[in-house]
């Protein structure tokens, strides 16, 4: 019998062990089958699977996104400062521009300062595009990944904890002003403006009327990020996936303005047992208002903690060249956790990242 501080018992706990793996392998075999009916799916949906490098120039301009660092060193012994990318998202839009029309991809990404149940510092995406698709064309093919997974692994629910989903009734859609409205009594949009400024002052107002804490320095995106957190997303997803859509367009740095309504965009989020599974646009394709919208982004990014990453000119310059469409990216680690019933992400990985 082993002491709990025995090296020989700590070793036991290690995914490498033997009879450690022996109880993971199953789940990752189900793991390789969800994969397999996803990639057999998009290949008759006529997508082409696409592979882009991991190694970039910026690895996206998101403020709460945080990249890994690294140096290229050149022939001539010069070192370039490079990223791991947090999403393949720029490079498939230059696949975009340069002519493909349907393309997918498994890609390993990853995000610093992220680490937990539902969270890896690097993880699988699945992202997929549609040229000439209007972005909800996405619920649906969501909805059909999240029932080829309940397949695959032989159930007929989504589970998260004490949470279940079950992925073959019909979704529910709302939008984020519907939900805030619903869940939190809030008037979202009168803080926002045709413009896209936000009026933190009245969302301010509002979350106190509704008995929401904020800081006296938050911004409005930290006000909107704490209503989503606590009053929204716990409802999000039980009982039947939920398509969060039609974010506020402060809240959209790649996504275009809805045809209907310039204070909102074309961007939803998908959850299943209140987890967020994916983050679907109808995308933006003005160089120039991208190029705004970034610096925008990592303006908050410097003011908040300090830093800020370069903007890949190529990808700018390709947006010119990129036709009108839709896409979406998918945390697959996370869908096979639900459909597997996993309670931790490092549980479906085939080598989980150490520490």
């Amino acid at each position: 019998m082993t002491r709990p501080d025995d090296p020989t018992a700590a070793a036991l706990s290690h995914w490498w062990h033997p009879h450690v793996h022996a109880d993971r392998r199953k789940v990752l075999l189900t793991r390789n089958r969800i994969q397999a009916g996803i990639r057999v799916w998009l290949a008759d949906q006529g997508f082409t699977e696409v592979d882009p490098a991991a190694l970039q120039v910026s690895p996206g301009n998101e403020a709460h996104l945080h990249g890994f660092r690294t140096e290229a060193i050149g022939n001539d012994g010069q070192a370039r400062t490079m990223y791991l990318h947090t999403s393949p998202e720029f490079a498939m839009k230059k696949l975009l521009a340069a002519g493909e029309t349907r393309i997918a991809s498994f890609s390993h990404v990853w995000r610093n300062r992220e680490r937990g149940a539902l969270h890896s510092p690097e993880f699988t995406m699945l992202e997929w595009y549609r040229v000439g698709a209007d972005y909800t064309v996405l619920m649906d093919d969501c909805a059909a990944f999240l029932r080829l997974a309940a397949n695959a692994a032989g159930t007929d629910l989504l589970r998260f904890r004490d949470r279940a989903c079950y992925p073959f009734a019909p979704p529910e859609r709302l939008s984020v002003a519907e939900a805030f409205d619903r869940h939190a009594g809030i008037d979202l949009l009168a803080s926002c403006g045709a413009n896209g400024a936000t009026d933190p002052d009245h969302l301010r107002r509002e979350c106190a009327r509704a008995g929401v804490r904020v800081a006296a320095d938050d911004t409005w995106s930290d006000m909107l990020s704490r209503v989503l957190a606590e009053r929204v997303e716990p409802h999000l997803g039980h009982g039947r996936m939920t398509f969060l859509d039609r974010y506020p367009a402060a809240e959209a740095a790649l996504a275009r303005p809805a045809t209907d309504d310039p204070r909102v965009a074309e961007r939803f989020e998908l959850y299943a047992c209140g987890v967020e599974l994916a983050n679907g646009f109808g995308e933006l394709t003005n160089p120039a208002e991208q190029r705004r919208r970034f610096g925008l982004e990592m303006d908050e990014k410097q003011r908040v903690y300090g830093e800020r990453y370069p903007v890949d000119e190529e990808f700018l310059a390709a947006l010119a060249l990129m036709p009108a469409a839709s896409g979406i990216a998918l945390g697959f680690d996370r869908l096979v956790m639900l459909a597997t019933g996993a309670p931790r992400i490092d549980d479906v990985i085939w080598v989980p990242v150490a520490g």
